[in-house]
């Protein structure tokens, strides 16, 4: 019946919404627009974490809706060593892409989250 359609649907975009507005995205493969995205920050990157790297390569990313986005992002930067960086990407028309956190001295295996 048209009630229960209109519950149904209520349920599931209350769902949707709730991933899509402040909770993190599941972790996914990045793509050319994240790395695009990370090496906007690079040398932010470099500057905070008092290195160069050779290699600067997104591996996965999390992604937060806010007023714009968080990406939540592991790069390997060469050999067994990873960082993970968190970049926000304002809204249309609100700036470029900023560094807004890190985490150095990560591992291939260490769980990407929110931080």
């Amino acid at each position: 019946t048209g009630k229960n359609y209109l519950l149904k649907s209520l349920q599931f975009n209350r769902k949707y919404l709730k991933m899509l507005c402040g909770g993190a995205s599941k972790v996914s493969e990045a793509d050319a627009v994240v790395q695009e995205l990370c090496n906007t920050v690079r040398g932010s990157v470099e500057e905070k974490i008092g290195r160069s790297f050779n290699e600067y390569t997104a591996i996965i990313v999390s992604k937060q809706i806010v007023a714009g986005t968080n990406f939540f992002v592991k790069v390997h930067v060469g050999e067994e060593d990873y960082i993970h960086i968190r970049v926000f990407q304002p809204l249309p028309g609100q700036g470029g892409p900023e560094l807004h956190s890190y985490q150095h001295g990560k591992a291939k295996e260490d769980e990407l989250s929110y931080f």
